[in-house]
């Protein structure tokens, strides 16, 4: 019994080896794999994110048995260029021994093909290398009748999204083609009243106030009552008006008169040029006193309808409104006693507002009446378009600035006197190839970029800007026609790349 639990611990110890070898062995054996397909695979460098093998100056070493080439992206004072070095059993050699090619496949099926020849130590590139150096790299050599073949990726600025992804962050994909691009010059303005549509009403004549049925703010209509006074002055005029009503009925009435017995030779023609004469004084009498109280803002009908009043309305004077607008001064109280020169009332009609814009001397040769423009504020978020109307002959002495004057529109009265604004006006107007959206610009590194879409793949694109208007921004080299870009929320893609830790070192 005790041989047998010794033998059976004998086992056991054997079992428990084995065990463990085995689990050496496979560990071994994994990091024998890794080091193979690091060293035999070349993976990505830190351009795309990984380790590779690195040759004598800092480039990435490909090796085919005794044969090795090192490809180096130089870019120091240069554009970025390939050199490439040339060894044998990690010794250096002419490099007119061998002859390379390198061809850089990019997104949307593009390929640089890139010859090389010799200077100095190493081969150098023909063309320069375009940003982002984002491409599948493919390298044939040459070397002592022998052909090699390399391939490796490098990738930077690249981001995938599904079509999901794309909707869900409402990221806006646009086609780039032509558009309208504008030189704008910008200078302050201030939104004012128009001057032309203002009415100051002033009663003409002394009273006392009776009623008020306007106040500040109040629309009112052309003809509205928007005062009552009583006039002592306004029921002497309606008065002397009666009076020569009755005076011209009786005046009509004997010359009538006169005239059917000159007429049947029973009065004398001197009689009737009397009464014709004095008829027509009566008229004139008659047309002065209307006169007056048309002047003082009574109507025709107002005035037929004088002898119906008599006696209880002859001192009513009604304050009427000259035009549809909006009460924006009021100076009058019930009760209150005011002259015939009192400004007692404002009203505008705000359906047109003037913009007042300040034009410095520096800008007087590029500014001109009928120019469009475009008026902008911040604050409101509104924009409207128009022309120069007005521009001042005349420079302050102080301000060095001359007034420029620009009507709006403002049927919905949200351009509001005394409001500052932004007057862009328009100097010169062009259709440019190729325009993006001014939201569609990021940066990265340091360019100006657009992200471009390949499918479910967006890359960045450095592009060379040229003009601005503040919607649209005209690209000069870096974005084709026809090519499908980021046009909104490209500040989502560009958070995406900086958590991605985007790197660039050759």
């Amino acid at each position: 019994m005790k041989n047998l639990i010794i033998r059976f611990k004998k086992v056991s110890a054997i079992g428990i080896a084995v065990l463990v070898g085995i689990v050496l062995a496979v560990i071994i054996l994994q990091m024998e794999k890794k080091v193979v397909r690091d060293s035999q695979e070349g993976t990505e460098s830190k351009h795309g994110g990984n380790v590779q093998a690195k040759g004598p100056h800092g480039g990435r070493l490909l090796s085919e048995g005794d044969f090795q080439v090192e490809i180096t992206m130089y870019e120091r004072g240069v554009p970025p260029q390939f050199r490439i070095y040339v060894f044998d059993r990690g010794k250096a050699v002419n490099p007119d021994e061998a002859k390379l090619t390198v061809e850089l496949h990019r997104l949307g099926g593009r390929v640089d093909m890139i010859h090389f020849r010799t200077e100095g130590e190493y081969l150098r590139g023909d063309k320069v290398i375009e940003e982002p150096h984002s491409f599948d790299v493919r390298v044939f050599a040459e070397w002592k009748g022998k052909t090699y073949r390399w391939e490796y990726s490098q990738v930077e600025g690249r981001i995938e999204l599904s079509p999901e992804a794309v909707q869900s962050a409402g990221i806006g994909i646009e086609t780039a083609g032509p558009a309208q691009i504008k030189t704008v010059l910008e200078l302050p303005g201030e939104i004012e009243l128009n001057a032309d549509k203002v009415v100051h009403v002033v009663p003409r004549v002394s009273g006392v106030v009776t009623e008020v049925y306007k106040n500040l703010g109040d629309m009112v209509k052309h003809g509205e009552v928007i005062a009552v006074l009583d006039s002592r002055e306004v029921a002497e005029q309606k008065s002397e008006y009666m009076a020569f009503l009755k005076r011209i009925e009786l005046a009509r009435a004997t010359f009538e008169r006169k005239e059917r017995l000159w007429r049947q030779k029973i009065s004398s023609e001197k009689d009737y040029l009397a009464s014709r004469q004095a008829l027509a004084e009566e008229e004139i009498n008659l047309q002065t006193a209307t006169q007056k109280l048309l002047a003082l803002g009574l109507s025709q009908t107002d005035l037929d309808s004088i002898p119906e009043t008599a006696g209880r309305g002859l001192t009513r004077y009604e304050l009427k409104a000259q035009f549809d607008g909006v009460v924006i001064k009021k100076e009058i109280a019930v009760g209150e006693a005011i002259k015939e020169d009192a400004d007692i009332f404002a009203i505008a009609d705000l359906r047109t507002v003037w913009v007042g814009v300040t034009v410095y001397a520096k800008d007087l040769s590029v500014v001109r009446v009928g120019q469009n423009v475009t008026v902008r504020s911040k604050i409101l978020g509104l924009e409207a378009n128009g022309t120069l109307a007005y521009l001042g002959p005349l420079v302050g002495e102080q301000t060095r600035t001359a007034l420029g004057r620009v009507i709006v529109q403002n049927p919905e009265g949200r351009w509001r006197p005394g409001l500052f604004v932004t007057v862009g006006i328009v100097q010169e107007e062009v259709t440019v190839p190729v325009a993006v959206p001014v939201g569609a610009i990021q940066t990265f590194r340091d360019w100006f970029v657009v992200f471009v879409q390949y499918g479910d793949l967006f890359e960045v694109r450095p592009v060379e800007l040229g003009r601005n208007d503040g919607r649209w921004v005209e690209v000069l080299h870096g974005l084709f026609p026809g090519e499908r870009y980021v046009a909104s929320n490209s500040f989502i893609l560009k958070a995406d790349l900086g958590k991605a830790g985007a790197t660039h070192d050759h």
